[in-house]
């Protein structure tokens, strides 16, 4: 079964993946604004698809359910931990919110 069956609004890194291929953006939303620790950034992202119709869905993991019915949202607590993702997805850049509340913008296909 997949993750869509279960929850509409929710996708995982293989949905997520697929979606960005049919031309849905990928969102980065920063959860936390991100503090500099030696050489690295830690804060707490998440992501999320938008497609043409404007649907949401939110990056969960597939492996782990917390009870019987919760989904858990994929969080990524560093930078270098974000960009790794966006790449392993086909991404060329990566391009992280630094605030609190701010998304930016990814996209695969172009016009």
């Amino acid at each position: 079964m997949k993750t869509t069956d279960l929850e509409p609004n929710v996708t995982t890194e293989q949905g997520l993946r697929t979606l960005a291929e049919e031309g849905h953006i990928v969102e980065v939303l920063c959860k936390a604004d991100p503090e500099r620790k030696g050489p690295s950034w830690y804060g707490l992202w998440i992501m999320r698809t938008v497609g043409i119709d404007g649907q949401v869905k939110i990056l969960v993991t597939a492996r782990t359910r917390l009870t019987q019915n919760a989904i858990k949202v994929r969080e990524f607590k560093t930078a270098t931990g974000v960009i790794s993702f966006l790449v392993g997805i086909g991404f060329f850049k990566a391009c992280l919110p630094m605030k609190k509340g701010e998304t930016t913008s990814h996209c695969l296909v172009s016009d």
